[in-house]
């Protein structure tokens, strides 16, 4: 419930944060018609958006599972962090062409100190509430606040080279530098978004968990004196929850008490230590032959490996 409710607060303060942040800098850039800053005003915009993704993925995703979601409602936080990479994309495609079309055609800027000044508050602000947001999002696993923080902290380098950038041109008057820094803005923005959309996809297709998280419940398996092996671990993530499930081989004139209860421990240390997590562990008792050909395979597919 703790977890939720920091979940919930951090979505609220980047929503409110990025609503504000979008309608000033669009101010700015209408009053000064630099390109950068509208691209920045975008930006936030695209930022508002996926704020408003993120909470309503935290909302939705923390229902309890029901009959028609028996396996809960996780990926929907996936979901709205794949869509924020969508929105991104197509905004980086408008921002390089009004970008390019400036450079060749020519523009004229007006008024840079309200630039300047708008830029100067956004840096710190994006900033301190960036920080806030991944840490939040980083704390509670939670994919949908963890891409929101990275889109403000995003939104903090590029408020920081905006605001160098407008100085430079206040100074020098040389105003080509708006639209290459529309473009360069455009460049970082594609690539933050596809590593979003790579991560989510790679949930929505259930891909495994990361090594580091396999070596880890690996190590809890094998600190188990009494397991002969175990196969067929499957792992996916939905959301923060992870679901793994896996066969563990006992012997085989256990009692069906003895093996549940070597079963339901392994289940618990796991959870504890992946949590949020949900481990489904299926008992076979030890069977020589089986277990020989099960050798031969996986002896079989390290020599294709190597």
């Amino acid at each position: 419930m703790e977890e939720e409710l920091a979940k919930r607060r951090a979505a609220v303060v980047s929503l409110g944060y990025n609503l504000t942040a979008a309608g000033v800098k669009l101010v700015a850039a209408l009053l000064t018609g630099s390109v950068s800053l509208l691209s920045e005003a975008l930006h936030s915009a695209t930022d508002v958006v996926a704020s408003l993704f993120a909470y309503l993925g935290v909302r939705i995703s923390a229902a309890p599972p029901d009959e028609q979601h028996p396996y809960g409602h996780g990926k929907v936080e996936t979901l709205a962090g794949f869509g924020e990479s969508i929105l991104l994309i197509l905004i980086v495609g408008y921002l390089m062409v009004e970008g390019v079309r400036r450079l060749i055609v020519g523009s004229e800027l007006e008024r840079l100190e309200w630039g300047v000044g708008v830029m100067a508050l956004s840096t710190m602000t994006s900033l301190v509430v960036g920080q806030y947001v991944w840490r939040t999002g980083k704390r509670t696993h939670s994919l949908a606040l963890m891409s929101n923080g990275q889109h403000l902290m995003i939104d903090f380098w590029t408020s920081l080279g905006l605001l160098i950038a407008l100085g430079v041109i206040y100074f020098t008057g040389w105003v080509f530098l708006d639209s290459l820094l529309a473009i360069g803005i455009a460049l970082w923005l594609f690539m933050g978004a596809w590593r979003l959309a790579t991560r989510a996809f790679h949930e929505l297709i259930d891909h495994r968990l990361p090594q580091e998280e396999l070596a880890l419940i690996d190590q809890i398996l094998r600190s188990e004196p009494n397991l002969l092996n175990y196969h067929n671990l499957r792992t996916r993530r939905a959301g923060a929850m992870r679901y793994i499930d896996v066969h563990i081989v006992l012997p085989n004139d256990w009692s069906l008490q003895q093996a549940h209860d070597v079963a339901d421990k392994l289940e618990k240390r796991i959870e504890h230590r992946l949590r949020p997590a949900e481990v489904t562990i299926h008992v076979d008792p030890y069977d020589p032959e089986r277990e020989a050909l099960r050798e031969q395979q996986n002896l079989y597919r390290e020599m294709l490996r190597g």
